[in-house]
């Protein structure tokens, strides 16, 4: 199974007390590691010289195919951590995605970070590819330096995507949308129970308790993974799948996950139509 991921490859810059220091992040990132264990990946971004690339060798391990274009600039997040809050700062932003490929790919998911993605190119996936994943996040943030903020989105554009994800508040600003525009729409709330409209039927999922020190990346995680059991599983079973294969990233940070302990973890997941 091919599968193509679009989104900006990111430089996360992590501020805790005196201590700063950087990292590889973008919702792109997560994404192509976990599709890395079940499909051939290739991902589409756009990065500066700046971008180091032992970072890039290190998605090529993991048999990831990159297609970079090149930009003047690298997208550059701050961090800043100050207990219990995070406030997030948008420091460079590398050049937009404006090509798709023709075909050849059974899954497309975009996840942009930086308004990287235009809507019309999100219009033309639908029409080219069986099977398009989104995440919103990158839709309503605004692309200004700064402190980051978000705005309301007409999101009449995302009509005929089959699986969108929100976060509880990201969702609170999607305009000209209702959940049933969409084959599944998965608005999550963190370590809390989240909703997942299925042809606009609502099941509630709680995610499974697990030992997490950072949660950074687990949309990204939980949409692909969707995503990726979505293709040959039920709705209910690729959401159990889903939330379990979340639950064990957060907790070692790695995709090295066996389907055996996936399918045990996957067991104890509760969703329920309401």
């Amino acid at each position: 199974m091919k599968c193509l991921v679009l989104g900006h490859l990111v430089k996360d810059i992590i501020v805790k007390g005196s201590d700063r220091r950087l990292r590889i992040g973008g919702g792109a990132y997560y994404s192509s590691l976990v599709l890395s264990r079940f499909c051939e990946v290739e991902v589409w971004t756009s990065i500066g010289d700046d971008f180091p690339a032992e970072w890039l060798d290190d998605i090529r391990s993991f048999g990831v195919d990159l297609k970079i274009f090149p930009s003047r600039s690298t997208t550059v997040y701050e961090l800043r951590y100050t207990s219990p809050d995070r406030e997030l700062f948008l420091r460079s932003v590398a050049e937009p995605l404006r090509e798709l490929p023709r075909k050849g790919y059974e899954m497309v998911i975009m996840n942009p970070v930086a308004g990287e993605i235009p809507p019309e190119l999100v219009k033309e996936a639908v029409k080219r590819f069986p099977l398009v994943s989104l995440d919103v996040q990158g839709f309503i943030r605004k692309p200004l330096l700064g402190k980051v903020s978000q705005s309301t989105l007409d999101a009449s554009f995302l009509r005929s995507v089959k699986v969108v994800h929100a976060d509880e508040k990201e969702a609170s600003h999607l305009t000209g949308f209702s959940p049933g525009d969409v084959e599944v729409f998965l608005v999550s709330r963190g370590g809390e129970k989240g909703t997942a409209y299925f042809q606009g039927r609502p099941y509630e999922f709680e995610p499974v308790k697990a030992d997490v020190v950072d949660t950074t990346g687990a949309g990204d995680v939980f949409l692909a993974a969707f995503s990726y059991f979505y293709t040959s599983c039920p709705f209910i079973q690729s959401l159990k799948r889903a939330v379990a294969f979340t639950a064990l990233f957060l907790e070692r940070r790695s995709v090295d996950i066996s389907a055996d302990e996936l399918g045990e973890l996957a067991k104890n997941v509760s969703v329920k139509r309401v």
